[in-house]
């Protein structure tokens, strides 16, 4: 078994390779001295797929494929991802890359900032606009969160490609069921404290959303305050924040396998951003947020102070199911047993904006 680690910091991208999830081979940076803010691995030909998207200050924003698991890089003279001359908008940077579901290998979703979705046909080398929900008439109360307008998430349907959920900092959840034709809000529940109506249609800071493995209408939330658990996805949401010493944080990651396994990461609130009483824990529940565990063995002793990002956490498909997350601190921690014990990974990175995982 090799599992690699796909690491997007602010100075590049790093690939980490381990035979065992204990031992760890560190190479790069790949892309030097820009940001990569969302890092893919398409597993759905054979080949594994590996996507990143590559923020220069210099030549600005685009996306890079590689089908040798990043000895070398594709990029495509022209910007894979931009906005039609008519809209009168420019891409800021992509924040989301995302593969379609099995049935369309060829399809791969990306977010951007300023809020839009891009749909390539092509395994990611071009995008399209998806104008339906560029043009929804809410988008222009779309605000922007501390880090940005952008659609952070996209959740796809494991067996139904007409239904895809995406989610975006700040707006909230929006659905389509018909391939994208028509968008909804999916919000109902979803507390924004920082509007005199708490509960609005739209207009939530949602953080970030994910899918549970057994069942594709359940869905978890980290709101900007509150956990949220969705069972018709997305139509209505409760709380499943009791049991966590916070409801604030920034990723939510479910097992690719295990039905009702999630794990998270809580800060302590919003105007001060460190891991609660200055410990690095990372809590799981395997009821579907009924409950949770502080999980912390191998991890840093207090104080802790680093924050994790919302696309810095993710899990892998091996077999028992493989946990990581990286800081901003650039330290970067994997769990080979589903965050029972961590080992590190690497040290002394630059800020880790993203990771992704896969056993090959």
């Amino acid at each position: 078994m090799t599992v690699l680690l796909a690491i997007g910091t602010s100075k590049g991208l790093f690939l980490a390779t381990s035979d065992n999830r204990v031992d760890w081979q560190v190479s790069g940076p790949r892309f030097p001295m820009t940001s990569i803010y969302a890092v893919g691995i398409d597993q759905r030909r054979g080949v594994p797929r590996l996507l990143a998207g590559v923020d220069s200050s210099h030549f600005g924003p685009s996306v890079a494929t590689s089908d040798d698991l990043g000895e070398t890089w594709s990029e495509p003279d022209h910007a894979p991802v931009a906005f039609p001359a008519d809209t009168d908008a420019s891409l800021v940077r992509v924040w989301q890359l995302t593969p379609g579901p099995a049935g369309e290998p060829d399809v791969v979703y990306a977010g951007t900032q300023p809020s839009a979705l891009f749909r390539s046909e092509d395994g990611g080398h071009t995008f399209a606009l998806v104008r339906s929900l560029w043009e929804h008439p809410h988008r222009p109360e779309w605000g922007a969160g501390f880090g940005g307008q952008a659609i952070h998430t996209i959740l796809p349907h494991p067996t139904e490609p007409a239904r895809v959920l995406v989610a975006m900092s700040t707006g909230g959840v929006y659905r389509t069921s018909d391939g994208g034709q028509t968008w909804s809000p999916g919000n109902t529940g979803i507390r924004a404290g920082f509007f005199p109506d708490p509960f609005p249609e739209f207009g939530q800071c949602v953080h970030k959303v994910a899918r549970d493995a057994g069942d594709p209408t359940r869905l978890y939330a980290q709101n900007h305050g509150g956990v949220y658990r969705s069972d018709d996805e997305g139509a209505t949401w409760a709380s499943i924040a009791d049991g966590l010493p916070s409801d604030f944080g920034f990723p939510i990651v479910t097992h690719p396998a295990r039905p009702s396994t999630l794990w998270t990461f809580p800060l302590a609130a919003d105007s001060e951003r460190f891991p609660v009483d200055h410990r690095c824990r990372v809590f799981r529940s395997t009821d579907a947020g009924t409950s949770w565990t502080a999980l912390s063995a191998g991890l840093p002793t207090a104080p802790f102070y680093p924050t994790v990002l919302r696309d810095a956490m993710c899990a892998d498909n091996a077999t028992p199911g493989g946990v990581y997350f990286g800081t901003r601190s650039g330290e970067v921690w994997s769990s080979r047993d589903e965050g029972e014990s961590w080992v590190p990974v690497a040290a002394h990175l630059p800020d880790v904006l993203s990771v992704r995982a896969a056993e090959l």
